[in-house]
């Protein structure tokens, strides 16, 4: 069996590839790969000696060749592909573990030039991932560090099976989509005129309890934008579809008092639609202000303030089942059991970003609630099925 490893990150790639002759498979790398796993004696066949050509043009051109993807796109059951493999020397390649030149962190830095940038776009990586990802009957592909161990533990037991591969698969394309979303990226941003297609790169940060209905799954996706993305659970069951979406309603109603004008706020959200909002002097008092305008309709409620809720606000609002309070801090003393408890016996949920000086959030020079107006995070519904530098 033969394994491929040409990747920017190398977190884990030794252990990985010494796993992988423990269990006689036969390694190929190209460059600082095929060093650092040399350099570890770990056995290693150069691309260029597979090829038949030499790495060039800085290293720009290296396993863009017939004997690398061949060997990942040859169907294993196909006589045709099993034929062109025997007649031009293919020896075909079992798995590919890629990760791609760091184009997103290069440009993250000012000094950055669009040389630089350009340098960065990675060519190969991609093209084998999708090879080997397209053909992942056969080839099992790795584009995550992180899956190396459990890779292992399936060879180890016999075999990947196939619904790890479709998921290994799903990934690869996951990661080269954001991968090209980001070029893109960086590239329209730099001309005047807006470019014809905008694409939206997402990461799951969590999964939700349910979707808009019971029946449904549902994710919190995030982008790089501030928002309710750098808010912390500290308390109770997991969050719903429906609780996200009046937790993002409840922290831009509070927003205008953030920031220069220190005044307390708090708003009671039911359903995206504000029962009540108002400023006090303290967190309790504004509390019961917006509480007082409409009693019945807050029932069930997100609560959000811009300050933090101490044991007296907690108290405040022992008598309403509260879905879920949110707010920049909650005091210890809020959180002591207990305190508050709803009709219903239970705590409700309650969600803090981390803070810096108490009232920054964790992204710089965002003050929290306040983001850009392009969506900082969106969830996603899904009915449910019957089935669950150089490399």
């Amino acid at each position: 069996m033969r394994a491929l490893l040409s990747v920017s990150d190398k977190r884990g790639v030794v252990q990985f590839a010494r796993q992988l002759v423990e269990l006689r498979w036969e390694i190929v790398s190209t460059g600082g790969t095929a060093e650092a796993l040399r350099r570890e004696g770990i056995p290693v066949v150069r691309v260029e000696e597979v090829t038949g050509f030499p790495e060039m043009m800085d290293g720009r051109v290296k396993t863009l060749h017939p004997k690398v993807h061949g060997a990942l796109l040859a169907r294993r059951d196909n006589s045709s592909d099993l034929a062109a493999m025997k007649e031009h020397g293919i020896t075909p390649i079992d798995l590919v573990a890629v990760n791609l030149y760091p184009f997103r962190e290069t440009v993250a830095k000012p000094q950055t030039t669009f040389a630089q940038a350009i340098e960065q776009i990675d060519i190969g990586g991609p093209s084998m991932l999708r090879s080997a990802a397209k053909n992942h009957a056969a080839v099992i592909v790795i584009v995550d560090p992180d899956d190396y161990s459990s890779v292992i533990e399936d060879l180890k037991a016999g075999e990947v099976g196939e619904d790890k591969r479709r998921a290994l698969a799903t990934k690869v394309f996951a990661h080269t989509a954001a991968y090209d979303a980001t070029i893109l990226g960086y590239l329209a941003r730099s001309q005047e005129v807006l470019p014809s297609t905008n694409v939206q790169i997402l990461h799951q940060r969590q999964s939700l309890r349910y979707g808009e209905n019971p029946h449904q799954r549902a994710s919190l996706y995030v982008t790089d934008e501030p928002g309710i993305r750098d808010m912390h659970q500290l308390h109770g069951k997991e969050l719903s579809f429906n609780n996200l979406l009046d937790v993002d309603a409840a922290v831009m109603a509070v927003a205008p008092w953030q920031g220069r004008d220190s005044r307390v706020a708090c708003v009671i959200i039911k359903h995206t639609t504000p029962c009540g909002i108002a400023l006090g002097r303290n967190a309790a008092d504004a509390y019961t202000r917006a509480l007082a305008t409409d009693r019945t309709s807050a029932f069930g409620s997100v609560v959000a303030f811009n300050t933090v809720v101490d044991q007296a606000a907690a108290e405040a609002m022992r008598e309403l089942f509260v879905e879920v309070v949110v707010a920049p801090r909650v005091d210890a003393a809020a959180l002591t059991p207990g305190l508050p408890m709803n009709r219903s016996g239970a705590s409700p949920r309650r969600a803090a970003p981390p803070m810096r000086n108490g009232t920054i959030c964790d992204s710089p020079g965002r003050r929290w609630g306040l983001s850009s107006r392009t969506p900082s995070s969106w969830s996603r519904t899904k009915r449910r099925s019957a089935s669950a530098p150089g490399k």
